[in-house]
């Protein structure tokens, strides 16, 4: 099956609200396509569109400690790496402590649906870190909020995003 993509602004029912409200100040930066919702998560979605795993970043949610504060992130990496929370992450954000954020608070903070995940239209008070790998990519297909659909987006445009901050962040899955 073949991705059928469009101009996101062109299709926000696709989107989840605060990826849509996201959008509409990047006109013509980001495209969308309509899935199986059944198939977002990464590798499933990978095999059956013929997106390649390096062409797949996934937003990962961290919840970092200290003092008795916790603090959200969002990383983005390629779908072939891993993020590294408790080394590179954790000191950038100088926690004592960093893990991947309980998918109940990730969903409930975000506005989006669990596996849709992405950095555009994030709380504003939130770092997004991106791995160098995807900020070098020329388009990565991320996801758009919503199981149903993906995004796909220049890694240039996600370093570019409010917040932003480009590391190294992952090591090879």
């Amino acid at each position: 099956m073949t991705l059928h993509w469009v101009p996101a602004t062109e299709r926000t029912d696709l989107l989840a609200d605060p990826v849509a409200r996201a959008v509409r100040e990047l006109p013509g930066l980001a495209e969308v396509a309509e899935i199986d919702p059944e198939l977002a998560d990464t590798a499933a979605f990978c095999e059956r569109y013929g997106v390649t795993m390096d062409e797949s970043a996934n937003c990962v949610v961290v919840a970092a400690r200290r003092g008795g504060e916790t603090r959200y992130a969002a990383c983005m990496v390629l779908a072939t790496t891993r993020v590294d929370v408790n080394g590179v992450v954790r000191r950038h954000l100088e926690a004592r402590k960093a893990s991947f954020a309980p998918m109940a608070d990730a969903v409930e903070l975000t506005g989006m649906e669990y596996g849709g995940i992405t950095p555009l239209g994030l709380p504003a008070d939130w770092p997004i870190l991106v791995d160098a790998r995807v900020a070098e990519h020329p388009r990565v297909v991320v996801g758009s909020g919503l199981r149903r659909s993906k995004l796909a987006v220049a890694g240039s445009t996600l370093a570019g995003l409010k917040g932003a901050e480009v590391l190294a962040l992952a090591d090879d899955a």
